[in-house]
Formats: C-alpha cells, sequence, structure tokens
C-alpha cells in the first residue's frame, strides 16, 4: 500500500491530498492520527496529533500538533481541493507506551489526544466512522485517499483496517 504517491505526514504536521496518494504516519505512540474522508470527491487528509492542546506546549505550533486546531485545517484544505461531504473520521493511536511509568493520577498523554481529537471532530460536526486507539502499542497508519482504506499497523497487534 506504499509506492510512488506516497505522502509522509511527520509528528505535528498534515497532509491533504486527492486521488492516487496515500498518506502516512509512523511512529504513532500518545500521539494519535486523525484520518478525514470526503469518498464522493475522493478528497483524503491525515493529521499526526502530538499533544491534546496548547496547555501542553510552549510558543507557537503548527496546525497539525493539537487536534482542535488541526481537523479544522484540514477540513479547509479539503474544501479547497474540492471536497464538499459527507466527509468521515478514523482515528488510531493513543497508546500509553509507559503505562508502568505513570504514576499514580499522572497525565496519560494518550488517552487525552483520544479525547481531545473525538472533541474536535464532534465540534466540527464529523462523525467518527471507526476507531483503533488505546493500549499499550505504538501503530503506523496508511491511508489510501482513492480508497478510503486506512490500514493500521502494530508490530505487536498486526494488521487493521479501518
Amino acid at each position: 500500500m506504499t509506492g510512488a504517491g506516497e505522502i509522509r505526514v511527520g509528528m505535528a504536521r498534515l497532509a491533504v491530498a486527492a486521488g492516487e496518494a496515500t498518506l502516512v504516519s509512523s511512529g504513532l505512540g500518545s500521539c494519535v492520527a486523525v484520518a478525514l474522508w470526503d469518498g464522493r470527491a475522493r478528497v483524503g487528509g491525515l493529521a499526526h496529533v502530538m499533544l491534546p492542546g496548547p496547555e501542553f506546549s510552549r510558543g507557537a505550533a503548527d496546525p497539525g500538533r493539537f487536534a482542535g486546531t488541526a481537523v479544522p485545517r484540514l477540513l479547509a484544505l479539503m474544501a479547497e481541493r474540492g471536497a464538499t461531504g459527507p466527509v468521515t473520521a478514523r482515528l488510531a493511536g493513543g497508546a500509553s507506551m509507559f503505562r508502568t511509568l505513570l504514576a499514580a493520577g499522572g497525565v496519560n498523554i494518550g488517552e487525552r489526544n483520544v479525547v481531545a481529537a473525538r472533541a474536535a471532530l464532534e465540534a466540527s460536526g464529523v462523525p467518527l466512522a471507526a476507531e483503533d486507539v488505546g493500549g499499550g502499542h505504538g501503530r503506523s497508519v496508511y491511508f489510501d485517499v482513492r480508497s478510503g482504506r486506512l490500514l493500521v499497523r502494530s508490530v505487536t497487534a498486526g494488521d487493521r483496517e479501518l
């Protein structure tokens, strides 16, 4: 599912594509991949959300860093590429990679990222079609924009299609 039309989406970044492209984001631990798709227009967007909100960051940030800014930015960029809706969403990631090291009552960034992503989708009126979140394992995602297929890969949990 990778090849010449592959677009890499790094941590705290986002990208939008149409047609034959595959959007790829690797190394999702506590980060969350937010995949948005307009099946009619065959336009998709992917954000590699790093933190639940600006209170966890210092200084200015790219829109892809937080779900609350990534989702509206993806929707705007998708509209520029011809998306008219309906748009659906899928989420992957949000793991607690080092659960045993988390102090009692400590902040679980993975869980908070998932909650923030769901809230951003709800605020934008985008329904959540599927998710593969939580747990203690990392993931990588491969989003085929033409078909809407989102492949979630994990070394320890195997592959799952959303």
